[in-house]
């Protein structure tokens, strides 16, 4: 069995990725001002999944599942909230063409 600290290290190195991860996607739709090939299904329920392993590491009161899922959360929320927003626009555009 791998010592305390090991583990946790392994953990958060994972958790970090993860949450990383979601950093071009970001700013790619930052960029771009556009999210349509973001599929609203796909995020809607991988945030769900981020929100529930956020509520059993604190349930767990595990620092690293509870700081990576806390900010991959935060990063979930950010690229829904430009997805709803871009698409709001993209839509209006062609409303007016």
């Amino acid at each position: 069995m791998l010592a305390h600290w090991i583990t946790e290290s392994i953990g958060s190195t994972a958790g970090f990725c993860t949450c990383i991860s979601l950093i071009p996607q970001l700013h790619g739709i930052w960029r771009s001002k556009s999210a349509r090939d973001l599929s609203l299904g796909m995020f809607l329920i991988f945030g769900l999944g981020v929100l529930l392993w956020l509520t059993y590491g604190i349930e767990i009161r595990s620092a690293p599942v509870i700081v990576a899922n806390a900010a991959t959360l935060a990063l979930v929320i950010a690229i829904l909230a430009l997805k709803l927003r871009y698409d709001g626009k993209e839509g209006n555009k062609g409303l007016k063409d």
